[in-house]
């Protein structure tokens, strides 16, 4: 068998010519030391595990040190162990539960038998927090807490929840939710390409009916664990038994079970048709008793729903509490008109915005106990997800990008300018466990996940265009048409295979595992921004007069191909290491080392030579881009250390901590950005009559007179001399280019944990637990725009506010028409090692009587970054970050993805009368984090993205920092004084993502009541359940609703740049609501905040 899986790891790698390691661990393990009377090792005892729902049996014998481990055990239970050996009396454990992806510790002393007639003993296992060999943080939530918990999306990252460091999605430790690693049975189920924060398959993937058990990982230093930076998440699925179970299940909730009130206001469209019924079924049982058995489990969701709930004006007065926008109805029935009598187009409702979302998911799997030695698994998911989107929020190009979204109280979009977007996820996974001999065991996993995602319109092909109308202080958007300016030909198809196999050899005290790991990854995406053509207008008379456009834009193929494409595929080889060592009964070691190494496909590429030609200037070297080349191979080293401490020899207090290196992944889109704005694969252009903010400038007279349409731009475009086809030898300068710096590596953090464990000395179940952690960014992810000199060179404003101010900040080059124009603006992803992180948990758990747990833990975060890399677009990364000296110098800052604070509490209880309580407590503070900055681009580098300087009270009254007016200066100050961060931070320029959005409380509640059907000679159960989502809401509209900055502060835009005076002083304006007086924080009024509500019913028969 040894031979076999050898040769079939070698197929496999050969097949894919490549390799790459995302599995997880999908499995338990038992372990401990069998001991006489005396204390001393028995050796060739037998331990017999039997998994007592399905009779699987798991056997071994103790080595020379009296230890025994068994590998590759189903996790859950419950289990009987068996420990006996010849000349002592048996003893029999029973009700143990194994945890995922952790090792119970079960010690057996034997006594002697002389007569070898006594009968085994029998204990019951008492439960125990500690009883897993944990070292690292990680919380196990069991199928009892998943089922038990309230939930009314039923999601998973609802059930994420129960962990510390849960609450915010799939984002961990202040990290990007995208590269946080999910896999269930050890596959794929990760946001691989990055368009999106959420999980696949319209981010509910797999049923929560369909999971046994999930885990939260945030430092393991088990170093078969990989590819995250953050946080992942390990989940495996149900499994059939010997006895045929199964369940039928309906849940519903509607716009009439929810609350239509929050702070005090009714929620505009809160009793709008909004329904979701969910269907589902599971089945499993045995196929051949002790032998085969299976699992099956269908599910679909269907939801008639509205994605826009901004209504227009009759008056032009916008209400953003009520969701009502400046933009009139009578303005929007005039543009559509217009474009429907001139252009022949549809625009769609401006009234009405339905769509209905469906989700149908589909689950199977195969259990095989091949013999007692040999155990195999196979699982096939499929999902389909179709939903429907608003128009994308404010992003453009060619222009300044406006703070303020397109369905806003600024602005409006109509119905036809929505995009649909199906998500498909395809996953299959084989898992063999062995038993090789009692010294040696193997596991073999192998994984395909398969994952879609396509846009969809109802729009006719139609340039996306912006009108904008000034309210007296710059142009905001007004009314948005036509097709979404990013959904043609806009599909992006994932595939992922990977293979693991683990090898793991017992000697004496020493548990040691080496393990190959392979994974291929393809992405494959068709991005045609501005795919049938933009157009920005400076105001709606100009729109309809046919006035020249502020900006025109258009992404074609070149030769006619309507349908390019990006590609991108690497492998991955990893090969690990790590020896468990039980330095005595109550210390235990673990330490280990992985190498991985990237390998790029560089076949999809090719490179664009007047790209290559261009030579940008960074940090004083001369660079150029090779858009034909992806980085080359990089090998990253992972050591880990780990350890666990039996402090008092009884499990009831535990010191356990480690240290190590992780790495992590990045979404795909950074990588496909290179040849989708490579020039190769198709053409940008970008007009306007300025040249700055990457647009070619452009007399734009000549797209007076009205929008072209895709073809006739197109040919437009062709008579002003732009490109129609290309050859790589010649290639062409694009307006844009997307680059990955040769020597890029994937995300890496170290991370460090301590933590304590105490068991309090009670009659029942009572622990706490503290623990620290801190990262240390190693290779962290950057994006630099090359095109942008060095703020050195630049001359600086006087005063306190003494920033560079970038005048003619791009480099230059001589173009192929002999003249001098501005280098395409260069965004590179490069690596830094700055950036750090900390967290500080404590955790109780207590179960006072076997029907009644509760838990509770708070979490404090802090995580420093460079970029984020939100978005999914380069530019837009950004647009996203305040900063000083320019857009390739944000500094040190606060992760826009942490969560500061955050507590949570859960309480269960479980009555003899078939009644189930549930609560779920989360209270925390940020969420929503905000910059202070100024508007008006201050230091001119082409991103409205300035961070504010806060000057002292001196500054202020010495002339040093200077305002436009007496008035101005006074309510500035006032407002200082009496914000937090800022009366703390006087003198100092403000931190990007520094405010934080206020406390949120919320109770969440489920109520189940069981009926006991009688069938014959078994006994089914008709469930009838309740969840409330923030039950307090019902009785107070003021529980639970989150808050947002006071649009009136322009979401932080407290300073308005107003020019510099003749002393070269920077000089400012204060926007009319800031005053030490105004109101920080608004209430959410909005249907997320409200009370909801779900009934179901589900049948189980056993």
């Amino acid at each position: 068998m040894k031979q076999t899986i050898k040769c079939l790891i070698a197929a496999f790698a050969a097949m894919l010519m490549a390799v790459v390691a995302s599995a997880q661990v999908t499995t338990s393990a038992l372990g401990g030391r069998v001991v006489d009377a005396n204390g001393e090792p028995v050796i060739g005892a037998a331990v017999v595990a039997t998994h007592t729902p399905s009779g699987t049996v798991y056997g071994v014998v103790t080595n020379e040190a009296g230890r025994y481990t068994i590998n590759g055990m189903r996790a859950g239970g419950p289990y009987s162990v068996e420990v006996s050996c010849l000349g002592y009396q048996s003893v029999v454990y029973t009700d143990l539960t194994l945890q995922l992806a952790e090792t119970f510790s079960l010690n057996a002393e034997l006594k002697d038998d002389s007569e070898l007639l006594s009968e085994a003993m029998v204990i019951a296992a008492a439960a125990s927090k500690f009883s897993a060999e944990k070292m690292g943080s990680a919380t196990n939530i069991s199928g009892r807490d998943i089922t038990s918990m309230p939930t009314v999306s039923r999601s998973i990252t609802d059930v994420t929840r129960l962990s510390p460091y849960g609450g915010n999605g799939m984002s961990f430790a202040g990290q990007d939710g995208r590269t946080a690693n999910f896999t269930v049975d050890g596959a794929n189920f990760n946001n691989n390409f990055g368009l999106s924060d959420g999980l696949p398959g319209g981010g509910s993937p797999i049923s929560i009916d369909a999971i046994e058990e999930m885990q939260v990982v945030i430092s393991p230093y088990d170093v078969r664990q990989t590819n995250f930076i953050g946080g992942g998440v390990n989940a495996i699925t149900k499994s059939g038994t010997n006895t045929f179970k199964g369940s039928a299940y309906v849940y519903h909730r509607n716009e009439n079970m929810r609350g239509n009130m929050a702070a005090g206001k009714e929620v505009s469209g809160a009793r709008d048709k909004d329904r979701n019924t969910t269907y589902g079924f599971t089945l499993g049982g045995p196929i051949i008793k002790n032998k085969l058995f299976f699992f099956v489990n269908a599910e679909y969701a269907e939801v008639p729903t509205v994605v826009n709930r901004w209504r227009a004006s009759q008056d032009g007065v916008a209400n953003p509490d009520a969701y009502i926008s400046r933009t009139t109805l009578a303005d929007l029935e005039k543009v559509s008109n217009h474009v429907k009598e001139k252009y022949g187009y549809d625009t769609g409702s401006w009234t009405d915005y339905p769509a209905t979302e469906s989700n149908m998911k589909l689950l199977a799997r195969i259990d095989w106990n091949i013999n007692d030695n040999h155990k195999l698994a196979v699982r096939y998911n499929y999902t389909l997800n179709r939903a429907w989107n608003s128009t994308n929020g404010s992003s453009m190009d060619g222009g300044v990008r406006s703070g303020y979204s397109r369905f806003s109280q600024y602005g409006m979009a109509y119905a036809n300018s929505l995009y649909s977007m199906d998500n498909i996820v395809s996953t299959v996974s084989l898992d063999l466990n062995s038993r090789l001999t009692d010294n040696l065991s193997n596991q073999f996993l192998a994984t395909f996940s398969k994952l879609d995602d396509i846009r969809g319109t109802n729009s006719e092909d139609m340039p996306f265009v912006d009108i904008r109308k000034d309210d007296g202080s710059a142009p905001l958007p007004y009314i948005a048409l036509g097709y979404e300016l990013f959904t043609w030909n806009n599909g992006v198809h994932n595939t992922n295979i990977s293979i693991k196999d683990d090898l793991t050899y017992y000697a004496g005290n020493h548990k040691i595992t080496a393990g190959l790991n392979y994974e291929y990854q393809m992405a494959d995406n068709s991005y045609m921004r501005n795919g049938t053509g933009y157009y920005r207008y400076n105001s709606l008379e100009d729109f309809l007069s046919g006035a020249a456009p502020e900006v025109v834009c258009l992404t074609y193929g070149y030769d006619g191909e309507a349908n390019p494409a990006a590609r991108v595929r690497f492998h991955k080889a990893g090969i690990y290491g790590q020896d468990e060592w039980n330095v005595n009964d109550d210390f235990k070691l673990t330490y280990g080392v992985r190498l991985d190494g990237l390998f790029f496909d560089n076949q999809d590429l090719m490179r664009n030579q007047a790209i290559y030609d261009l030579e940008y200037v960074v940090d004083g070297e001369k660079r150029h881009i090779d858009t034909g080349k992806w980085p080359s191979a990089a090998l990253t080293v992972s050591p880990r250390v780990g350890f666990s401490w039996n402090v008092l020899g009884d499990n009831s207090l535990k010191f356990r901590g480690g240290t190590g290196l992780f790495s992590g992944r990045l979404p795909l889109v950074f990588f496909t950005n290179m040849p989708t704005n490579s020039g190769m694969v198709q053409y940008q252009a970008k007009l306007n009559g300025t040249g700055a903010n990457g647009g070619t400038l452009t007399d734009m007279s000549v797209f007076e007179g009205g929008l072209l349409k895709r073809e006739e731009l197109l040919k437009k475009l062709l008579e002003l001399g732009y490109p129609n086809s290309i050859s790589p030898e010649d290639g062409t300068v694009p307006s844009e280019i997307s680059a990955v710096d040769p020597k890029f590596k994937m995300p890496q953090v170290w991370k460090t944990s301590l933590a304590i464990d105490y068991n309090f000395p009670t009659s029942f179940p009572f622990s706490i637990s503290a623990e620290g952690i801190f990262n240390k960014t190693v290779n962290g992810v950057i994006l630099r725009d090359w095109s942008v000199k060095s703020a050195d060179g630049f001359a600086r404003f006087n005063g306190a506010d003494n920033r560079p101010v970038f005048q003619d900040y791009k480099q230059t080059y001589v173009n192929e028409k002999g003249k001098v124009a501005n280098m395409p603006a260069a965004y590179v992803l490069e690596n830094t090692n700055r950036g750090y992180g900390y967290s500080a948990t404590v955790t109780m758990n207590m179960r006072p009587i076997e029907s009644v747990a509760i838990m509770a833990a708070y979490t404090h975060t802090a995580s420093k970054e460079i970029t984020g890399m939100p978005g999914s677009n380069a530019s837009s990364v950004l647009n996203y970050i305040g900063t000083v000296y320019g857009p390739n110098d944000p500094g040190l800052h606060n992760s826009q993805y942490v969560t500061p604070d955050r507590f949570v509490a859960s309480l269960t209880h479980n009555d003899k009368s078939g009644n189930h309580y549930s609560f779920i407590y989360e209270t925390w503070r940020g969420g929503s984090n905000y910059t202070y900055m100024t508007s008006n681009d201050m230091n001119g580098d082409g991103y409205n993205y300035d961070l504010i300087y806060i000057p002292t009270d001196e500054q202020v009254e010495k002339g040093e920092f200077r305002f436009v007016s007496d008035s101005d200066a006074q309510r500035f100050m006032d407002f200082v004084h009496a914000d937090k961060y800022l009366s703390k931070n006087q003198g100092k320029y403000a931190e990007a993502y520094s405010v934080y959005s206020p406390w949120v409380h919320r109770l969440d509640f489920s109520y189940k009541h069981d009926f006991k059907v009688k069938a014959g000679n078994t006994t089914n159960v008709l469930q009838l359940s309740l969840d409330i989502k923030n039950i307090l809401n019902i009785f107070n509209s003021n529980w639970g609703v989150s808050k947002y900055m006071n649009p009136a502060l322009g979401e932080g835009r407290i300073l308005k740049y107003e020019g510099v005076d003749k002393e070269g002083f920077a000089t400012f304006s204060t926007p009319a609501a800031v005053n030490g007086n105004v109101q920080m924080w608004n209430p959410s009024v909005s249907l997320g905040q409200c009370w909801y509500a779900s009934i179901g019913i589900k049948y189980m028969f056993n």
